[in-house]
C-alpha cells in the first residue's frame, strides 16, 4: 500500500522527521503559555496549511477554536481527522463555519466571541494557475489583499494577541500577479503592526498539498490518465506537518513586523520531472516518457489495467508567472540565521506606511469600477506600489497545460 508521509520523507523533503522539532522542543515552555487555554481563530483552516496549523496548535491545549473556510467538505473531513487521531487534544469548544471571512456573519462571531487571543489568515488564492484574465486577476486580487485589508480593520476592533497570515517564497521579487499579491499583503498587513503584533512566513512548496501537481498525480493514477510535469522549474519543498509547524512557531514566536522562512539549501531544490520519477516508481510502475499531451492521453486510453507501465509528459515551463527558481529574501532586508535551529527571519524590511496603503487600495478598487479595465492595467498598478515587480506576459497560462 502506498504510504504518502513516507515517500515525502523518503523522496521529496529527505527528512525521516520534522526540520522544526528542535525549535518546537526548544521553545515548548513558551508555546505552552502563549496556547495554552487561549481562543484561537483560523481563518482558511480547511486547506492543506491550515489545517496543518491547527494540528500544531492542538498539541498545546487551546481552551477555544473557531474555524472558517468555504470547504465544507474539508471543514468535515478536517474534524473527522482530528477526532479520529490518536492522542491529539480537541478542545470542547471547537466550532467549525462555512463561511467567507468577509461575510457579515463572520463579523458578527468576532464581535460578540469580543475577538481572539490568536489569529491566523490561510484564506488565499495560492496558485500561479490564478492569473488568467481580468477577471481571475480582481479574483485574485480581492481576496489576497482587498479582503484582507477588511479583516485587518476588524481585529482592531479587539486586538489579538497574535496575529498571523500566511505569506510565499514568489512575494520575494514576484514575478507573477499572486506574488505580488501576496508582497502587497505582506506590506498591509505590516501596517497593521502598530495596533497588535503581526508576522507572516514565506515558505516552500508543501509537498502534495491540496491541488498542487503533485495531489494532482493521485488523482490522474485514480483516474488512469497520465502524468505532466515541468522538468526545467526547481523548488524547495516542506512536508504538510511542517507547513503548519512554521506558521505556529512564526505566529507565537515571532516580533511584530517579522517574515519567517525555513533554512533550505539550493542542493535541497527539486525538479517536479524528478518527483514524478520516485512518484511513478513507488507506486509499482515504469515511466514511459511521451512526446507530447496527445501522445500519453492515447497511451494511458489504450493501456490495461494490468500495464506495468505508465505514461508521463515533461516538458519546459512556457507559461505567463512561472519562476524558474525560489528564494525568500531579497537584498535590503536585515535577515537572522541565529535565532532558531530551522527558522530565518527577516527582522526588517522597507516596508509602507498606513497612508501609502490606504492610497494604493483606493486606486485599486477605483481601477476595478470601471467596467474595461485591463489585466494589464492592473499590472501597471502593482508596479507603482512594487516597482521591482518583473511581470512578463507569455500569453498563456497553466489551465492549458494538464
Amino acid at each position: 500500500m502506498f504510504n504518502l508521509d513516507k515517500f515525502i520523507s523518503d523522496s521529496v523533503t529527505g527528512r525521516p522527521a520534522s526540520m522544526f522539532e528542535k525549535d518546537i522542543l526548544d521553545n515548548s515552555r513558551l508555546l505552552s503559555d502563549e496556547i495554552k487555554g487561549k481562543s484561537v481563530c483560523v481563518i482558511g483552516g480547511a486547506g492543506s496549511i491550515g489545517s496543518s496549523f491547527i494540528k500544531a496548535v492542538l498539541k498545546f491545549e487551546p481552551g477555544k477554536v473557531v474555524v472558517i473556510d468555504l470547504n465544507e467538505n474539508g471543514l468535515a473531513e478536517l474534524v473527522r481527522d482530528i477526532r479520529s487521531t490518536e492522542g491529539l487534544f480537541c478542545p470542547d469548544e471547537f466550532r467549525c463555519y462555512t463561511l467567507n471571512f468577509a461575510d457579515p456573519i463572520f463579523e458578527r462571531i468576532f464581535r460578540e466571541e469580543k475577538g481572539f487571543d490568536i489569529v491566523a489568515n490561510f484564506s488565499a488564492h495560492k496558485h500561479v494557475r490564478s492569473e488568467k484574465d481580468r477577471y481571475s486577476v480582481q479574483a485574485l486580487i480581492e481576496n489576497n489583499d482587498i479582503r484582507a485589508k477588511k479583516l485587518m480593520d476588524l481585529l482592531t476592533v479587539f486586538p489579538p494577541n497574535h496575529f498571523f497570515c500566511v505569506s510565499t517564497d514568489k512575494a520575494a521579487n514576484p514575478v507573477n500577479i499572486m506574488g505580488a499579491s501576496k508582497r502587497i499583503m505582506e506590506d498591509l498587513v505590516m501596517a497593521y503592526n502598530r495596533y497588535f503584533k503581526v508576522t507572516t512566513a514565506r515558505f516552500a512548496n508543501v509537498a502534495f498539498s491540496n491541488g498542487s501537481l503533485p495531489d494532482g498525480w493521485i488523482h490522474r493514477l485514480q483516474k488512469k490518465q497520465p502524468l505532466a510535469a515541468p522538468s526545467d522549474v526547481k523548488r524547495y519543498f516542506v512536508s504538510p506537518e511542517e507547513s503548519g509547524q512554521i506558521c505556529m512557531l512564526a505566529c507565537i514566536l515571532g516580533k511584530g513586523g517579522e517574515v519567517f522562512f525555513p533554512k533550505l539549501g539550493e542542493d535541497q531544490m527539486l525538479t517536479f520531472s524528478a518527483i514524478c520519477d520516485d512518484f511513478v516508481k513507488a507506486e509499482g510502475f515504469r515511466k514511459v516518457e511521451c512526446r507530447n499531451d496527445s501522445e500519453a492521453r492515447k497511451f494511458a486510453a489504450d493501456m490495461s489495467y494490468e500495464s506495468e507501465d505508465y505514461p508521463v509528459v515533461y516538458f519546459k515551463s512556457d507559461t505567463t508567472g512561472e519562476k524558474a527558481y525560489e528564494e525568500f529574501y531579497v537584498p535590503g532586508e536585515r535577515i537572522s540565521l541565529d535565532r532558531f535551529h530551522a527558522l530565518g527571519v527577516i527582522e526588517e524590511s522597507a516596508r509602507r506606511t498606513m497612508d501609502e496603503v490606504n492610497a494604493f487600495f483606493t486606486g485599486l478598487e477605483a481601477l476595478f469600477a470601471e467596467e474595461d479595465f485591463t489585466k494589464a492595467q492592473v499590472v501597471n498598478a502593482i508596479r507603482q506600489f512594487i516597482p521591482n515587480f518583473e511581470h512578463e506576459e507569455k500569453g498563456k497560462n497553466l489551465d492549458q497545460k494538464m
